[in-house]
């Protein structure tokens, strides 16, 4: 038998005068079980003032790079509640005629919502409370500023972080002699060069197709913000989350483009997606060229295991594609040649185990580290992620 949950129910008596203008409170129940967190509760505090119209005004904003020793509060403020949580620390503060709520994560990421009885009021505590919070993360030629798109419990939420990226230059020799021609050409485009908004990067696991948009993005990152869409059907599958990811900050005047990256998207862009996927496609292909896309600088770039002939014809139509590249393994005497460059010991061993069709980046790396190729000179079926 399942036993009844505990329900606590939060609730504003009822005034005379229910105007908010006038500035008079109208009741507001909130539920309240035992599968609430205190952060939870801190939610629901935070929204009272604001929902009863005591404090009718709100503004909120997201932060990146947040100082371990901010405050993320106004000077003086008054504590109501603290909770930590799973890496994450939930404040409630409230002053004169405002209440704030500050959610912060480990990551330096941070979420601030106050209320207050003016627009004004709101205004200037979220600016006292972010002055001199963030700071730029240190980035050197190694590494590169990538944001990482979710669907989170307020909202999409965006968070920035350094990944090691390496130079063009250093990784060309893990492609094979085609695949890098085609590359080089990609990596050499400038914002004025771009024709077509989807470059397809298809082929088997393991062959380097998120190592090659990494260096991309690090050869592009004076022109262009990459980010990466870690829940591409909740994307697609969301207008509002689509319009905050395309639409971006039209205030910011030295606008950058936008890549957008989406990884194993194979439901997304296959023959079936029409039927599998509902609109979700027609979103994507809407975003590369069509009525959303026009007037936003945003290119998308999709990794994909499947064979071409098995994605929707109207992926790959000609002039939709800035470029449509097959990822494959390097030939015989290519891997060889990437085994014994630089010189590694047993590399001549590893060689010997090379089949005539040649190998991936992911096998040539594996036989590297001293690994047997699996009997019958099978690459691995298990995808490598954002590794490889």
């Amino acid at each position: 038998m399942t036993m009844p949950q505990d329900v606590l129910h939060l609730i504003e008596p009822r005034e005379s005068v229910t105007d908010i203008e006038a500035g008079s409170p109208v009741p507001v129940v909130f539920n309240l079980s035992d599968n609430n967190s205190p952060a939870d509760v801190m939610d629901v505090l935070s929204l009272r003032p604001f929902a009863s119209g005591e404090q009718p005004w709100s503004r909120s904003t997201r932060l990146e790079h947040v100082r371990a020793d901010a405050p993320l509060r106004p000077d003086g403020a008054r504590l109501v509640r603290v909770a930590h949580e799973k890496g994450k620390e939930s404040v409630l503060a409230e002053g004169d005629g405002w209440t704030l709520l500050t959610n912060r994560w480990k990551n330096g990421a941070a979420y601030l919502a106050v209320s207050a009885v003016s627009d004004e009021l709101a205004e200037s505590v979220l600016e006292e409370s972010v002055k001199d919070a963030t700071e730029p993360p240190k980035t050197d030629e190694t590494n590169v500023e990538m944001g990482f798109w979710h669907m989170g419990s307020h909202g999409p939420v965006r968070t920035e972080r350094a990944i090691s990226a390496d130079s063009w230059a250093d990784i060309r020799r893990n492609y094979t002699a085609p695949v890098a021609d085609a590359l080089d050409e990609v990596m050499n485009l400038t914002r004025e060069q771009v024709s077509g908004r989807l470059l397809l990067l298809h082929g088997p696991p393991g062959t380097g197709k998120t190592t090659a948009l990494r260096a991309l993005a690090r050869a592009w990152n004076g022109w262009c913000q990459a980010d990466c869409v870690l829940d591409p059907e909740a994307l697609f599958g969301t207008p509002s989350y689509l319009m905050e990811v395309a639409v971006g900050d039209d205030e910011d005047e030295a606008r950058r483009w936008r890549l957008l990256i989406l990884e194993d998207c194979d439901e997304l862009i296959r023959g079936e997606a029409k039927q599998s996927t509902g609109q979700g496609l027609s979103r994507l292909l809407n975003l590369t060229d069509g009525m959303l896309g026009q007037g936003r600088d945003v290119l998308v770039a999709i990794t994909t295991n499947e064979d071409l002939a098995m994605l929707h014809p109207a992926v790959v139509r000609p002039g939709r594609c800035l470029a449509q590249i097959e990822v494959g393994p390097l030939t015989r005497d290519e891997a060889t040649a990437w085994l014994a460059e630089p010189d590694t010991a047993g590399a001549g061993a590893a060689a010997d185990e090379i089949g005539p069709d040649g190998a991936t980046l992911a096998e040539l790396a594996a036989l590297r580290k001293g690994e047997k190729r699996p009997e019958g000179g099978a690459a691995p079926a298990t995808a490598t992620g954002f590794y490889l």
